[in-house]
């Protein structure tokens, strides 16, 4: 076999129904993981955020049969048809994880119906969903900076006291002390090649902010899966601090890529703002969106608008489950400082 996995070991796998030929989801295999599909006849992954092998349905029961397993021409993809069991495929209760369309204003209509509450399936009952009309319209992810502007004057609470606006300067001052390190480790890893050592290296190496966004798009999902209770690990507070490091990881990754410094986008400040905002679920699944529009655009400000509502997501992340937004990044620190790149 000639397949081509990706330096990472990776190689996408688009999912299709073997009847109706619609595609119900896209994730990643290694050659383990093709291994077990082939051997069972049922859809196994790999989960680039636990680094470890799953299996379709292994928790819904929504697992997926194989029919046949198709090489695209340059041998880098795959095309899978299966028979979907359970009627869904993906962890949001919807038939296809592709249940919304991109309107020409930027807007999404929701064009299916969901079949399943996540948090009976993945057993969360504590969370509650409540069911969108198909055919409703989100609010326009355009305006890309407002989402994560200072709320009005009229929005916000008044200030208690002095010593509260002294401990935020101070949280904000920590914050930046931390994220500055990190970029600057980041910043080295881009203009030495280290590749044989850091894998970060050799990502900044390669300089392909396509695939940085695509991880980036991956991890968000995953946080959000967190924040939802449809993606566990750990628990809450644990697994926020995973997700929100690599959240942070691939954004200044992407920001090192754009030969940005840390002066024009300045993460700490849009990271506060995200943990002392209150947003609604369906405001947060636009901002992940309106972020990763933004990442992809040519336009430099555009870019830095999107690294600010990806750093606003981890803030609001941290808010939710109750943590101090200074974990994630002393947590990749931490781990920078185990493999000798900081003090």
């Amino acid at each position: 076999m000639a397949l081509k996995f990706d330096r990472q070991g990776l190689i996408p796998a688009v999912i299709q129904d073997d009847e109706s030929n619609e595609v119900l989801m896209v994730a990643f295999m290694n050659e383990e993981a093709l291994r077990l599909t082939r051997e069972t006849g049922y859809t196994h992954f790999y989960s680039r955020s636990r680094q470890a092998i799953w299996r379709k349905g292994e928790q819904s029961g929504h697992a997926q049969q194989v029919r046949a397993i198709l090489v695209n021409c340059e041998e880098n993809s795959l095309l899978i048809r299966v028979v979907q069991q359970g009627g869904a495929a993906c962890h949001e209760g919807y038939r296809s994880c592709y249940y919304r369309r991109l309107l020409p204003d930027g807007r999404y209509e929701l064009v299916a119906t969901r079949l399943f509450d996540p948090a009976e399936v993945y057993g969360y009952p504590d969370r509650q969903l409540q069911q969108p009309n198909v055919g409703e319209i989100s609010a326009s992810t355009t305006g890309l900076a407002s989402a994560t502007q200072q709320p009005t004057p009229e929005e916000r609470l008044p200030r208690e006291a002095d010593s509260e606006k002294a401990a935020n300067e101070t949280l904000g001052q920590q914050l930046e002390t931390l994220l500055r390190q990190l970029y600057t480790a980041y910043l080295y890893l881009r203009d030495h090649d280290l590749s044989e050592q850091s894998h970060t290296s050799r990502l900044l190496q390669e300089r392909n902010p396509t695939y940085l966004l695509g991880r980036l798009a991956d991890e968000l999902q995953e946080l959000a899966g967190v924040l939802e209770g449809t993606h566990r690990h750990q628990n809450l507070q644990a697994d926020t601090i995973l997700e929100g490091s690599q959240v942070g990881y691939w954004l200044l990754l992407l920001a090192a890529t754009h030969q940005l410094r840390y002066e024009d986008f300045q993460p700490h400040q849009a990271l506060l703002t995200g943990y002392q905002a209150t947003v609604s679920e369906e405001l947060a699944v636009e901002q992940q969106q309106a972020c990763l529009s933004a990442l992809a655009s040519p336009e430099h400000t555009h870019r830095i608008e999107g690294l600010s509502l990806g750093f606003a997501l981890i803030g609001q992340a941290c808010a939710l489950a109750g943590l101090s937004p200074l974990e994630p990044a002393r947590y990749d620190l931490e781990q920078m400082r185990r493999k000798g790149f900081v003090s």
